[in-house]
Protein backbone atom coordinates (compact mmCIF):
# COMPACT_ATOMS: atom_id res chain seq x y z
CA UNK A 1 0.00 0.00 0.00
CA UNK A 2 0.77 3.65 -0.47
CA UNK A 3 -0.77 6.53 1.21
CA UNK A 4 -1.18 9.86 -0.39
CA UNK A 5 -1.95 12.50 2.38
CA UNK A 6 -2.57 16.17 3.37
CA UNK A 7 -1.98 14.48 6.77
CA UNK A 8 -4.50 16.48 9.22
CA UNK A 9 -6.59 15.01 11.72
CA UNK A 10 -8.68 12.57 9.62
CA UNK A 11 -5.84 11.56 7.47
CA UNK A 12 -3.57 10.77 10.93
CA UNK A 13 -6.13 8.12 12.01
CA UNK A 14 -6.02 6.69 8.23
CA UNK A 15 -2.26 6.69 8.47
CA UNK A 16 -2.32 4.86 12.18
CA UNK A 17 -4.31 2.05 10.87
CA UNK A 18 -1.94 1.44 7.87
CA UNK A 19 0.91 1.49 8.84
CA UNK A 20 -0.45 -0.80 12.31
CA UNK A 21 -2.13 -3.23 10.90
CA UNK A 22 -0.32 -6.57 10.40
CA UNK A 23 -1.74 -7.40 6.88
CA UNK A 24 -0.50 -4.07 5.46
CA UNK A 25 2.71 -3.24 4.18
CA UNK A 26 2.78 0.62 4.13
CA UNK A 27 5.49 0.87 1.03
CA UNK A 28 5.86 4.93 1.94
CA UNK A 29 3.54 7.85 2.29
CA UNK A 30 3.62 10.89 -0.08
CA UNK A 31 2.09 14.54 0.85
CA UNK A 32 0.39 17.18 -1.02
CA UNK A 33 -0.99 20.71 -0.91
CA UNK A 34 -5.11 20.10 0.57
CA UNK A 35 -5.99 20.53 3.98
CA UNK A 36 -3.02 21.93 4.94
CA UNK A 37 0.39 23.23 3.32
CA UNK A 38 2.44 20.77 1.68
CA UNK A 39 4.88 21.33 4.25
CA UNK A 40 2.83 21.04 7.42
CA UNK A 41 1.48 17.94 5.90
CA UNK A 42 4.82 16.28 5.66
CA UNK A 43 5.24 17.57 9.11
CA UNK A 44 2.25 16.09 10.75
CA UNK A 45 2.94 12.84 8.62
CA UNK A 46 6.01 12.60 10.43
CA UNK A 47 5.30 12.84 13.61
CA UNK A 48 2.15 10.40 13.44
CA UNK A 49 4.53 7.88 12.55
CA UNK A 50 6.72 8.65 15.58
CA UNK A 51 4.24 8.99 17.95
CA UNK A 52 3.16 5.07 16.91
CA UNK A 53 7.05 4.20 16.31
CA UNK A 54 6.79 3.52 12.87
CA UNK A 55 9.17 6.09 11.72
CA UNK A 56 10.90 3.50 9.41
CA UNK A 57 8.07 4.03 6.94
CA UNK A 58 9.14 6.49 4.27
CA UNK A 59 7.64 10.09 3.58
CA UNK A 60 8.08 12.01 0.16
CA UNK A 61 6.45 15.16 0.16
CA UNK A 62 4.75 15.79 -2.83
CA UNK A 63 3.50 18.84 -4.77
CA UNK A 64 3.07 22.13 -3.01
CA UNK A 65 0.75 23.60 -5.77
CA UNK A 66 -2.52 22.23 -7.50
CA UNK A 67 -2.56 20.41 -10.50
CA UNK A 68 -4.14 23.71 -12.37
CA UNK A 69 -5.08 26.94 -10.69
CA UNK A 70 -8.51 27.39 -10.41
CA UNK A 71 -10.09 29.64 -12.59
CA UNK A 72 -12.62 31.23 -9.83
CA UNK A 73 -11.27 33.37 -6.43
CA UNK A 74 -12.22 30.77 -3.36
CA UNK A 75 -15.56 32.01 -1.81
CA UNK A 76 -14.83 32.58 1.73
CA UNK A 77 -15.29 29.54 4.37
CA UNK A 78 -16.00 30.21 7.66
CA UNK A 79 -15.06 27.03 8.77
CA UNK A 80 -11.90 26.80 6.89
CA UNK A 81 -8.88 25.90 9.48
CA UNK A 82 -11.08 24.82 11.97
CA UNK A 83 -11.10 20.92 11.32
CA UNK A 84 -7.08 20.17 11.17
CA UNK A 85 -4.83 21.66 13.04
CA UNK A 86 -1.61 23.33 11.65
CA UNK A 87 0.82 21.11 13.96
CA UNK A 88 -0.43 17.64 15.12
CA UNK A 89 0.02 17.21 18.99
CA UNK A 90 1.98 14.03 18.82
CA UNK A 91 5.41 12.99 17.66
CA UNK A 92 8.11 15.50 17.47
CA UNK A 93 9.13 18.72 15.62
CA UNK A 94 12.19 18.60 13.27
CA UNK A 95 11.93 15.48 11.39
CA UNK A 96 12.60 15.30 7.79
CA UNK A 97 10.91 13.38 5.05
CA UNK A 98 13.28 10.79 2.90
CA UNK A 99 12.30 13.24 0.05
CA UNK A 100 11.21 16.66 -1.36
CA UNK A 101 10.60 14.47 -4.65
CA UNK A 102 7.44 12.68 -4.22
CA UNK A 103 5.93 11.96 -7.60
CA UNK A 104 9.02 11.15 -8.97
CA UNK A 105 9.40 8.22 -5.95
CA UNK A 106 5.79 6.91 -6.49
CA UNK A 107 6.55 6.46 -10.76
CA UNK A 108 10.04 5.17 -9.62
CA UNK A 109 8.29 3.02 -6.92
CA UNK A 110 5.63 1.48 -9.38
CA UNK A 111 7.77 1.13 -11.92
CA UNK A 112 9.84 -1.38 -9.38
CA UNK A 113 7.36 -3.10 -7.98
CA UNK A 114 7.45 -6.68 -8.25
CA UNK A 115 3.85 -7.30 -6.98
CA UNK A 116 0.60 -4.96 -7.51
CA UNK A 117 0.38 -2.27 -4.70
CA UNK A 118 -2.97 -0.73 -4.01
CA UNK A 119 -3.14 3.60 -4.01
CA UNK A 120 -5.06 5.46 -1.43
CA UNK A 121 -5.40 8.51 -1.73
CA UNK A 122 -6.98 10.63 1.01
CA UNK A 123 -6.06 14.11 -0.47
CA UNK A 124 -6.31 16.31 -3.79
CA UNK A 125 -5.61 13.91 -6.06
CA UNK A 126 -2.60 16.23 -7.59
CA UNK A 127 0.38 13.90 -7.13
CA UNK A 128 -1.17 10.73 -8.65
CA UNK A 129 -2.82 13.17 -11.49
CA UNK A 130 1.06 14.23 -12.39
CA UNK A 131 2.58 10.51 -11.96
CA UNK A 132 -0.33 9.68 -14.61
CA UNK A 133 0.23 12.05 -16.83
CA UNK A 134 4.35 11.60 -16.76
CA UNK A 135 4.38 8.16 -16.99
CA UNK A 136 1.23 6.43 -17.54
CA UNK A 137 2.05 2.94 -18.01
CA UNK A 138 2.48 2.73 -14.08
CA UNK A 139 -1.23 1.37 -13.64
CA UNK A 140 0.32 -1.60 -15.00
CA UNK A 141 1.91 -2.06 -10.88
CA UNK A 142 -1.68 -1.19 -9.17
CA UNK A 143 -4.04 -3.26 -8.27
CA UNK A 144 -6.53 -0.64 -7.00
CA UNK A 145 -7.09 3.16 -6.34
CA UNK A 146 -8.85 3.72 -3.49
CA UNK A 147 -10.08 7.50 -3.18
CA UNK A 148 -12.01 9.80 -0.58
CA UNK A 149 -13.66 12.23 -2.33
CA UNK A 150 -16.85 13.46 -3.82
CA UNK A 151 -20.74 12.94 -2.97
CA UNK A 152 -23.85 12.39 -4.45
CA UNK A 153 -27.21 12.45 -2.45
CA UNK A 154 -25.23 14.47 0.32
CA UNK A 155 -24.45 18.19 -0.38
CA UNK A 156 -20.63 18.89 -0.74
CA UNK A 157 -18.27 20.01 2.47
CA UNK A 158 -16.66 22.53 0.96
CA UNK A 159 -19.16 24.06 -1.35
CA UNK A 160 -22.83 23.56 -1.72
CA UNK A 161 -21.99 21.11 -5.08
CA UNK A 162 -18.60 19.57 -3.91
CA UNK A 163 -16.43 18.07 -1.68
CA UNK A 164 -13.09 19.24 -0.49
CA UNK A 165 -10.62 16.98 -2.00
CA UNK A 166 -11.83 17.25 -5.47
CA UNK A 167 -12.76 20.88 -4.97
CA UNK A 168 -9.60 21.96 -3.60
CA UNK A 169 -8.30 20.01 -7.81
CA UNK A 170 -11.27 19.54 -10.34
CA UNK A 171 -8.70 19.06 -13.48
CA UNK A 172 -6.70 16.59 -11.35
CA UNK A 173 -9.63 14.72 -10.00
CA UNK A 174 -10.76 14.70 -13.53
CA UNK A 175 -7.19 13.35 -14.67
CA UNK A 176 -7.32 10.35 -12.92
CA UNK A 177 -11.41 9.60 -13.42
CA UNK A 178 -10.59 9.62 -17.17
CA UNK A 179 -7.31 7.54 -17.12
CA UNK A 180 -8.45 4.21 -17.80
CA UNK A 181 -7.96 2.61 -13.85
CA UNK A 182 -9.14 -1.07 -13.92
CA UNK A 183 -10.47 -0.53 -10.35
CA UNK A 184 -11.14 2.73 -8.99
CA UNK A 185 -12.99 2.76 -6.22
CA UNK A 186 -14.43 6.11 -4.55
CA UNK A 187 -15.55 6.76 -1.01
CA UNK A 188 -17.97 9.53 -0.93
CA UNK A 189 -19.11 11.40 1.76
CA UNK A 190 -22.50 9.68 1.47
CA UNK A 191 -20.59 7.02 2.75
CA UNK A 192 -18.01 8.59 5.31
CA UNK A 193 -20.57 10.09 7.32
CA UNK A 194 -22.08 6.52 8.54
CA UNK A 195 -18.68 6.05 10.17
CA UNK A 196 -19.10 8.28 13.48
CA UNK A 197 -16.77 8.26 16.20
CA UNK A 198 -17.38 9.21 19.33
CA UNK A 199 -15.97 10.81 22.63
CA UNK A 200 -16.97 7.30 24.23
CA UNK A 201 -14.44 5.71 21.60
CA UNK A 202 -12.05 8.24 22.27
CA UNK A 203 -12.63 6.99 25.96
CA UNK A 204 -11.83 3.28 25.08
CA UNK A 205 -8.66 3.91 22.72
CA UNK A 206 -6.77 5.87 25.92
CA UNK A 207 -7.79 2.92 28.14
CA UNK A 208 -5.61 0.61 25.53
CA UNK A 209 -2.76 2.10 26.94
CA UNK A 210 -1.24 1.84 23.05
CA UNK A 211 0.42 4.42 20.93
CA UNK A 212 -1.48 3.99 18.51
CA UNK A 213 -4.56 4.41 20.87
CA UNK A 214 -3.48 7.58 22.41
CA UNK A 215 -2.63 9.04 18.89
CA UNK A 216 -6.21 8.82 17.50
CA UNK A 217 -7.74 10.01 20.43
CA UNK A 218 -5.74 13.08 20.63
CA UNK A 219 -5.97 14.21 16.93
CA UNK A 220 -9.57 12.81 16.84
CA UNK A 221 -10.80 14.85 19.99
CA UNK A 222 -9.81 17.64 18.21
CA UNK A 223 -11.75 17.03 15.23
CA UNK A 224 -14.75 16.23 17.24
CA UNK A 225 -14.68 19.76 18.92
CA UNK A 226 -14.77 20.71 15.66
CA UNK A 227 -17.68 19.42 14.32
CA UNK A 228 -19.32 20.79 17.52
CA UNK A 229 -18.33 24.30 16.81
CA UNK A 230 -19.23 23.98 13.21
CA UNK A 231 -22.74 21.70 13.13
CA UNK A 232 -24.04 21.78 16.59
CA UNK A 233 -27.30 20.68 15.39
CA UNK A 234 -25.84 17.91 12.91
CA UNK A 235 -22.61 15.78 13.11
CA UNK A 236 -21.78 17.65 16.38
CA UNK A 237 -24.41 17.52 18.55
CA UNK A 238 -23.44 13.91 18.56
CA UNK A 239 -20.83 14.78 20.23
CA UNK A 240 -18.96 12.83 17.37
CA UNK A 241 -16.95 12.90 13.77
CA UNK A 242 -16.76 11.04 11.08
CA UNK A 243 -13.41 9.75 9.89
CA UNK A 244 -13.41 10.12 6.43
CA UNK A 245 -10.20 8.66 5.19
CA UNK A 246 -9.97 6.33 7.98
CA UNK A 247 -12.59 4.71 6.29
CA UNK A 248 -10.73 3.85 2.97
CA UNK A 249 -7.99 2.31 4.89
CA UNK A 250 -10.81 0.25 6.72
CA UNK A 251 -11.64 -0.94 3.12
CA UNK A 252 -8.27 -2.05 2.07
CA UNK A 253 -8.18 -4.18 5.04
CA UNK A 254 -11.75 -5.79 4.92
CA UNK A 255 -13.58 -4.80 1.62
CA UNK A 256 -16.85 -5.97 3.23
CA UNK A 257 -16.76 -2.58 5.15
CA UNK A 258 -18.52 -1.13 2.15
CA UNK A 259 -21.18 -1.85 -0.28
CA UNK A 260 -20.38 -0.10 -3.57
CA UNK A 261 -21.61 -0.11 -6.80
CA UNK A 262 -20.73 0.42 -10.75
CA UNK A 263 -21.08 4.14 -11.95
CA UNK A 264 -19.72 6.70 -14.16
CA UNK A 265 -18.13 9.62 -12.21
CA UNK A 266 -17.27 13.13 -13.84
CA UNK A 267 -15.92 16.06 -12.29
CA UNK A 268 -16.80 19.72 -12.97
CA UNK A 269 -14.06 21.56 -14.16
CA UNK A 270 -15.76 24.61 -15.82
CA UNK A 271 -19.14 25.91 -14.16
CA UNK A 272 -18.50 28.57 -11.45
CA UNK A 273 -21.47 27.20 -9.20
CA UNK A 274 -20.81 23.41 -9.52
CA UNK A 275 -17.06 23.48 -9.81
CA UNK A 276 -15.32 20.65 -8.33
CA UNK A 277 -18.91 18.29 -8.41
CA UNK A 278 -18.88 14.91 -9.12
CA UNK A 279 -21.52 13.77 -11.03
CA UNK A 280 -22.70 10.41 -10.92
CA UNK A 281 -24.33 8.50 -13.64
CA UNK A 282 -25.46 5.05 -11.91
CA UNK A 283 -27.21 4.26 -15.22
CA UNK A 284 -24.05 3.86 -17.56
CA UNK A 285 -26.07 3.93 -20.88
CA UNK A 286 -27.41 7.36 -19.81
CA UNK A 287 -24.53 9.07 -20.24
CA UNK A 288 -23.26 7.30 -23.57
CA UNK A 289 -20.39 5.80 -21.03
CA UNK A 290 -19.40 2.97 -19.29
CA UNK A 291 -18.74 2.60 -15.67
CA UNK A 292 -15.48 4.01 -14.74
CA UNK A 293 -15.47 3.42 -10.44
CA UNK A 294 -17.25 1.50 -7.98
CA UNK A 295 -19.23 3.94 -5.72
CA UNK A 296 -19.79 3.20 -1.83
CA UNK A 297 -23.30 4.10 -1.29
CA UNK A 298 -23.31 2.66 2.48
CA UNK A 299 -20.61 1.76 4.74
CA UNK A 300 -20.87 -0.74 7.92
CA UNK A 301 -20.28 1.30 10.83
CA UNK A 302 -19.59 -2.06 13.24
CA UNK A 303 -17.71 -3.50 10.81
CA UNK A 304 -15.53 -0.15 10.78
CA UNK A 305 -15.10 0.44 14.60
CA UNK A 306 -14.32 -3.58 14.79
CA UNK A 307 -11.12 -2.81 12.20
CA UNK A 308 -10.10 0.28 14.07
CA UNK A 309 -10.09 -1.54 17.29
CA UNK A 310 -8.02 -4.00 16.07
CA UNK A 311 -5.46 -1.88 14.73
CA UNK A 312 -5.34 0.45 17.80
CA UNK A 313 -4.72 -2.76 20.46
CA UNK A 314 -1.30 -3.19 18.56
Amino acid sequence: MILDVDTGNDDAVALTMAAMHPDVELVGCTTVVGNLTRDQATDNTLRVLHAIGKSEVEVHAGLARRFAPSPYPSAPNPAEGMFHQDTLPVGVAGLTPHSWRGVEWLVETLRRATHPITLIQVAPLTNLAAALTVAPDVLDSVEEVIVMGGAWKKSGNRTPAAEFNIYADPVAADVVFRAGIERLTVVPLDATHEVLVSRDDLRRYRELETSAGHVVSAVTEYYIDSYYATDPHGIGALLSAPLHDALCVAYAIEPAVLELTEVTVDVETVSPQNYGRTTIDYLHGSSGTVGNARFAVHADSERFHRILDDCLKR
